[in-house]
């Protein structure tokens, strides 16, 4: 699933940005589609022109008709009547998402026997000390079998001991839900960590779900801001 979501106060319809000749929402629709992993690709929106972008094209399109806080809620309004156990969400600003890291993904889910698994998402490891204390990078730690212990926009672990060798991973937000994890998820009211970092993951924690993340060594490009946007396009060409 790709939910069209975005912020508009940190870039305004950064979905509809021009990206190499079509949408940088519709570039990001076709990669996903291209990946040939899932039965139905879907765009689901609010938004009148990013669904008419879509469909135009032939795209499929799921409509949200309810204010939602965060991407969860919206793809749990648009999964609730469809038939399928994996749910697969891909952000709409990530035009060069690739194969290889869906498809570990939903191994995950693959050889999880015990159906220990609520979520599946990507981290990648950074070592630029910029990345690890900027804000807007969310870090994460797991513990030894890879399970996500905590999310945070501050660089966690905190390094006191110079010697000991950590790693920082920053979380890459793609996710896959069992769909039960999803339909619990928009009855479970905000508790205080979430809000106070703003980190939507941080909820299923909370209740208690488990997360399983994913190393990649792939760290593509996404759009949230409009220097991203200039990466992005000379890395198209």
């Amino acid at each position: 699933m790709i939910p069209a979501r975005y912020d508009a106060s940190r870039f305004p319809g950064k979905l509809m940005q021009d990206l190499a000749g079509k949408s940088v929402i519709m570039r990001t629709y076709e990669a996903t589609l291209s990946t040939n992993l899932f039965d139905a690709v879907y765009v689901v929106t609010d938004s009148d022109v990013i669904a008419q972008n879509i469909t135009s094209s032939g795209g499929l399109v799921i409509r949200s008709h309810k204010k939602h806080e965060s991407g969860s809620d919206r793809i749990a309004e648009a999964v609730e009547q469809l038939d399928a156990d994996i749910i697969v969400n891909v952000q709409g600003d990530e035009p060069f998402i690739e194969k290889e890291s869906l498809k570990k993904i939903l191994n995950a889910f693959k050889n999880d026997k015990t159906n220990e698994i609520d979520l599946a998402s990507l981290m990648v490891c950074i070592t630029d000390i910029n990345e690890i204390n900027n804000p807007n990078v969310v870090k994460v730690i797991v513990n030894q079998d890879n399970f996500a212990l905590y999310f945070s926009r501050h660089a966690i672990p905190f390094h006191r001991d110079t010697n000991v060798g950590v790693n920082y991973y920053k979380h890459k937000g793609i996710y896959a839900f069992r769909k039960q994890a999803l339909l619990d998820f928009q009855n479970l009211p905000m508790q205080s960590l979430e809000a106070s970092e703003k980190i939507e993951c941080i909820r299923y924690l909370e209740y208690g779900k488990k997360i399983k993340m994913i190393e990649t060594n792939v760290d593509s490009i996404g759009i949230d801001t409009p220097e991203d946007l200039i990466k992005a396009q000379k890395k198209w060409f």
